[in-house]
């Protein structure tokens, strides 16, 4: 007989309720939604504690997230991430996606989720999105692709990759062991991945073609994504356009860049063109063309400058005011680098002022004029004195140069990280040799101290690679999780289901308990969801007759169905901030989904077991 739910239990699911509802309303900030979640079970516990605990053990539930292993391998990753863009380590698998991207941006985003979906087979889930997410976040800054447009999918594919195998995510693998302890035959890493392929199949029209229309389109449009800047490309000794005619290089160039002189016959050694294109443009062109935007001696220069003070090369666009000394002056007669050592890369003028009389020196030069943009780059203390000394107004949208002297190094590290976690060490134990796997907290946390170490990662900015909103979410996530845990609201949800279930067919059956399971998991945990989940799959199999191992895996796959809230799984709160989401975005584009992968899963389950 089912009895009632303790008080506790029911305080826990109106909390989690409230928390739902102030989420999808979205009127007040995740963060404060967040705080105030975990002030009111704070306070509830300790005025009102669970059976047998003391008070102070309610503020220990209650703010036991944010000293959490989710939380601590959470801002590990964001780290490490923070390290490869930094020092540009994914630049090479970024210009081969983008490439891909911009030939097509379906076909890109297509062929994105397929290399998710592959890796997250056989790679825990999180390292897999952690090396994505830089790659699809730097598509986004060069106007590729919006990175809620894709950030999103891909995640859903990594989520859908996981669940294909035993060792995809740590809850596929806690699900077994628990099935295995009460007394289920051993379920083989493969066993169940012709299911999920089968299932993967049909959910992919909607990942690529559906779910990147019901989000939010976060990409900038501005002048700032249309600024051009008119520069010199200095041919360089060992440029690939040294001694060749331009157009024979034609193909070498890189796109948004425009060539506004085509000088005739072979090129030289410290030869002038005049170019113009994007700042994202102009440093793609100084790579493949091996060129400078500056004299040589000025950047040699800035380069010492960075490496003696241990201080990271910026770039930052700077407009000319009126009282100005750079008015009417040309780059070459203002003395720029001599007095700042600051090189200025370009200058952003609109074209129908390009054509004026005065806009150009005798020697051809470009003159300064009043509310012109120029793009500088140099140390941050040098950039600051000249903006101050000069009269110009920084702008917003300032960028640290990759430090690409440290790309392997931050690509080496990201690598061991992941590999620990996923293959493991080399590891001769008393029972011989076998990989010794670290737990991904622990190989993600020295992963970032490694970046620290290595000076891939300054300690003093590791505050732009962490997100205050993911920290205080995850923190409220855990101790929600926690509370409806320990008050036994999920075993009275779980003796409520199985109730209900005596009179459906078995397909039926298998739904119900998967989209159950996913209900616990997008609003407590994986792990909440799999200690309550397996055995009440485990029981209502005996109490119905049925084969137990349907039913253990209907569990898997619920656990793993984690696309509509959040908070529900660590890569959702990875690529919130990433792709300026919100509460209802995962709402809106994830329920469809957990929907159609129940269904499809369920029905594929009761075919596969013949039931």
């Amino acid at each position: 007989m089912l009895e009632n739910p303790s008080y506790h239990a029911i305080a826990a699911m109106a909390v989690t309720v409230a928390m739902f509802i102030a989420f999808a309303r979205g009127r007040a900030s995740v963060e404060i939604i967040s705080l105030i979640t975990i002030a009111v079970i704070a306070v509830g516990l300790y005025f009102f504690p669970l059976e047998g605990a003391k008070p102070t053990d309610g503020l220990t539930l209650a703010f036991s997230g944010f000293g959490h292993q989710a939380l601590i391998t959470i801002c590990a990753l964001m780290i490490m991430g923070r390290g490869l863009v930094v020092t540009g380590a994914l630049e090479p698998f970024a210009r081969v996606l983008e490439r891909v991207f911009r030939a097509s941006a379906r076909l890109g985003l297509l062929f994105a989720i397929l290399i998710a979906f592959s890796l997250s087979m056989f790679v825990n889930d999180t390292p897999v999105m952690v090396l994505l997410i830089p790659i699809l976040v730097a598509l986004a800054s060069k106007g590729v692709i919006a990175s809620s447009k894709t950030l999103m999918p891909v995640n859903a594919a990594v989520l859908i990759g996981g669940m294909a195998t035993t060792i995809g995510t740590s809850t596929n693998i806690l699900v077994v062991s628990i099935a295995a302890d009460l007394g289920l035959r051993e379920i083989r890493v493969f066993q169940f991945t012709p299911i999920v392929l089968i299932a993967g199949i049909i959910a992919l029209p909607y990942l690529w073609l559906v779910m990147p229309r019901l989000v939010r389109d976060n990409s900038v449009v501005g002048d700032e994504v249309r600024r051009l800047f008119h520069t010199y490309l200095r041919v360089g000794a060992n440029s690939v356009l040294a001694g060749a005619e331009l157009a024979a290089v034609q193909g070498k160039l890189p796109k948004g860049i425009t060539f506004h002189d085509i000088p005739q016959g072979a090129l030289q050694p410290q030869q002038r063109l005049h170019i113009s294109g994007s700042h994202e443009a102009l440093e793609e062109a100084t790579r493949v063309l091996k060129g400078e935007l500056a004299p040589s001696w000025v950047m040699d220069r800035i380069r010492r400058l960075s490496a003696t003070q241990g201080e990271d090369i910026v770039a930052v666009e700077m407009t000319v005011t009126a009282d100005s000394r750079l008015v009417s002056r040309t780059l070459a007669s203002s003395g720029i680098a001599d007095l700042y050592s600051v090189a200025v890369l370009g200058i952003h003028r609109p074209d129908r002022l390009l054509g004026e009389r005065d806009a150009y020196s005798e020697a051809g030069d470009l003159r300064i004029h009043e509310g012109d943009v120029l793009l500088v780059t140099g140390l941050e203390e040098d950039l600051a004195n000249f903006a101050r000394n000069d009269g110009l107004l920084r702008l917003e949208g300032a960028r640290e140069l990759p430090r690409r002297s440290k790309a392997a190094l931050a690509g080496a590290i990201m690598v061991g990280a992941i590999a620990t976690a996923s293959i493991g060490l080399p590891w001769f134990g008393p029972d011989g040799f076998s990989p010794l796997k670290l737990p991904i907290a622990i190989s993600a946390l020295a992963g970032a101290i490694a970046m620290f170490m290595t000076g891939c990662v300054k300690f003093d900015r590791v505050g732009r690679a962490l997100s205050a909103k993911v920290i205080v979410l995850i923190a409220a996530s855990i101790a929600i999780g926690r509370v409806i845990d320990a008050s036994g609201a999920a075993q009275w949800l779980g003796q409520v289901l199985s109730l209900g279930l005596v009179y459906l067919p078995p397909a039926l059956i298998l739904s119900a308990i998967m989209l159950f399971v996913a209900f616990v998991t997008n609003f407590a945990s994986n792990a909440s969801a799999a200690t309550i989940g397996t055995p009440i799959g485990f029981s209502i199999a005996s109490q119905l007759g049925l084969p137990p191992e349907p039913l253990v895996l209907a569990v898997l796959f619920g656990c793993n169905l984690c696309y509509a809230t959040p908070i529900a799984y660590q890569t959702n709160m990875l690529i919130m901030s990433e792709g300026g989401y919100e509460f209802g975005d995962y709402v809106r584009a994830g329920l469809p989904l957990v929907g159609l992968m129940a269904l499809s899963l369920s029905v594929l389950l009761a075919i596969w077991y013949g039931l």
